[in-house]
């Protein structure tokens, strides 16, 4: 009974794997929380208007699925829901399973498939670490100057390297510097300032301590991480996979994305704005002959690679902005700007002080290329600037404002990079693959045919040599694969190639505990045993040779498993799973079957 219940139960469970997916649309919040029932009827009433044929639609986890026969209504779908429905939602292509309404409301689902199954891009990023220390002690050092100037002191703050260095022009004033540097607190613990003679000066030499710079770093890890999911988000992708990798790498897949061009463009650019003033009253062409910017000011170059001159301080920067979307002025693309409430201040102030002044929006990225130097090539990070758009200010505002003069393109990315936040550091694309869903269905095919090509000669090979009890191991072999299919349903691991492979493995390794209680039978009967005695020493003297192969090969997956990753894993996970569920059915499974025909009987000789 305890056999056939557990059967029973896998074979539901894995019942979902039988009808296959179906190209579908799927419509979720942006914040992640439930859908709307509104908004459900909604989207319905536009599939329904349009004429385009649905097979189902439902809500699953608080997402709306809407399954279709094939890919040209799919895309239909989508392309519609995109323009009418209201910002806020995301439309993304996805493959839902074909699983009738009954079998949906027990909560049962097929195996998930990895990328390399259904196909998608698989990027790993590189995080610039040094970059992010460096980008705070900007920070500290800006806020440094700011207090200093409080207390009109002369000063000159700088970064150099990985410390901040402060020279005041008054040694008497050396100790209120240093007082002012201690009040700073990072993350409860003072920065490490000293005093420190160069050049014959004494000055102020701050530095992070180890801690402070292990807290940033990982602060820099899980923001680019959050960043990136919410890029990710934007673009319309079900089913992502953004996580760390390690000390410095975060990994993203896409599944069903087959263009990397524009997933790429947008999860690691890196640009960011800063808004600032016009040096209004200088000749910027002048500085540009003469090859340096009158003080206080910087030069610049516009999209058209004309100078500029900008006012060293911004005004406002990216990470200030809540919330940016594409539109259009007059026919022409723009990008509405929300501000922060700091932000909206800082504007508010600088448009009633400027009122008839040009002010410029500074586009800033960081891009890495490689460079050549004594014959090796190295990896260069460089900063782009590029102003592309000087206005004049014609009235007060503060929290909410356009851009203008950008392409339809480069409004609409820069529109949804600003709303997916800044990046806390820059990333660098170190791989990148692309798996299209033809090799992934050819991936499946190929790993379903090394399966029953496995399990047909194993079956073959157990009948002819092992005779009815062959038979009955190859009813365990089949309860097995059903057994793995139900318990991989459940754990919701992405079945990936190398974890068929590991599917395969274990319809091979399945069968060894029963070749061993077999082969100990056999050797019962030659020993002159009778087949009812010769049956129970099987299985009682067999069964500590069964539980050490198989105890050591799960310790060795378990290892995998925590020292592996991507691919390894999903081998493991599969593996593991093989050896737990044959050991109850080449064990129990097929003692329970042995029972059942030959149990109570008056035997004289066993089919072995």
């Amino acid at each position: 009974m305890l056999v056939a219940a557990v059967i029973a139960l896998g074979a539901l469970v894995a019942l979902p794997n039988l009808y296959g997916k179906a190209p579908s649309v799927q419509v979720s919040r942006d914040d992640g929380a439930a859908l709307e029932e509104i908004t459900v009827e909604q989207a319905r009433d536009l599939i329904a208007t349009a004429k385009i044929a649905a097979t189902a639609s439902y809500v699953e986890d608080g997402r709306l699925l809407i399954r279709f026969s094939d890919v040209q209504e799919q895309l239909r779908a989508s392309e519609l829901l995109r323009e009418k429905l209201s910002k806020g939602y995301v439309v993304a292509l996805t493959l839902a399973p074909r699983t009738p309404a009954w079998v949906r409301a027990l909560g049962l689902q097929p195996m998930s498939l990895g990328l390399d199954l259904r196909g998608g891009v698989h990027f790993l990023y590189e995080v610039d670490l040094d970059a992010a220390v460096n980008q705070r002690l900007e920070i500290l050092s800006e806020d440094l100057s700011r207090r200093l100037r409080q207390e009109r002191i002369r000063r000159n703050v700088r970064v150099a390297g990985d410390e901040i260095r402060i020279r005041v022009g008054d040694a008497a004033n050396l100790d209120r510097a240093e007082e002012l540097a201690l009040d700073i607190v990072e993350m409860d613990e003072p920065l490490d300032v000293r005093r420190v003679d160069i050049g014959g000066e004494e000055q102020l030499v701050i530095r992070l301590t180890d801690s402070q710079m292990r807290a940033r770093q990982d602060f820099a890890i899980e923001q680019n991480t959050v960043t990136l999911r919410s890029r990710v988000n934007e673009l319309g992708v079900a089913e992502p996979v953004v996580q760390r990798q390690g000390v410095n790498r975060i990994v993203v897949q896409l599944p069903g994305v087959q263009d990397p061009s524009t997933a790429e463009r947008i999860l690691g650019a890196t640009a960011t704005l800063e808004f600032r003033m016009v040096c209004d009253g200088e000749n910027a062409f002048e500085a540009e002959r003469r090859g340096r910017a009158p003080l206080g000011c910087e030069l610049q170059r516009d999209r058209q690679g004309q100078p500029v001159l900008l006012k060293r301080g911004a005004v406002v920067t990216g990470d200030q902005l809540t919330d940016a979307s594409q539109a259009f002025v007059d026919g022409q693309p723009a990008v509405n700007v929300t501000l922060d409430s700091r932000g909206a201040d800082e504007m508010l102030r600088n448009t009633r002080e400027n009122i008839g002044k040009p002010m410029a929006v500074l586009f800033v990225e960081q891009v890495r290329e490689d460079v050549e130097r004594d014959g090796k090539t190295e990896q260069v990070t460089r900063v782009e600037r590029e102003v592309i758009n000087v206005a004049t200010i014609q009235g007060i505002f503060s929290s909410r404002f356009q851009i203008t003069g950008l392409d339809v393109l480069e409004a609409r990315d820069l529109a949804l990079l600003l709303r997916a936040g800044a990046l806390a550091a820059p990333v660098y694309k170190v791989e990148e693959r692309t798996i299209g869903p033809s090799l992934g269905q050819q991936n499946i095919d190929s790993g379903i045919s090394a399966i029953v090509i496995g399990f047909a000669l194993v079956v073959v090979f157990m009948a002819l040599y092992y005779k009815v009890f062959g038979l009955i191991a190859d009813l365990a072999l089949c309860a097995n694969l059903v057994l793995m299919v139900a318990v991989l349903s459940l754990l919701q691991a992405s079945l990936t190639l190398p974890g068929i492979a590991g599917i395969v493995l274990t319809v091979g390794m399945a069968v060894d505990a029963n070749v061993l209680i077999f082969e100990r039978i056999r050797e019962e009967i030659r020993n002159g045993n009778s087949p009812q005695a010769s049956i129970a020493a099987g299985y009682e003297k067999a069964l500590s040779t069964i539980a050490d192969a198989n105890v050591t090969t799960l310790i060795a997956a378990v290892v995998l498993f925590a020292f592996g990753t991507g691919p390894i894993k999903g081998f493991a996970i599969t593996l593991s799973v093989g050896i737990v569920t044959s050991m109850f059915t080449s064990i129990i499974g097929t003692r329970t079957l042995v029972n059942l025909f030959f149990g109570g009987r008056n035997l004289q000789k066993l089919a072995i």
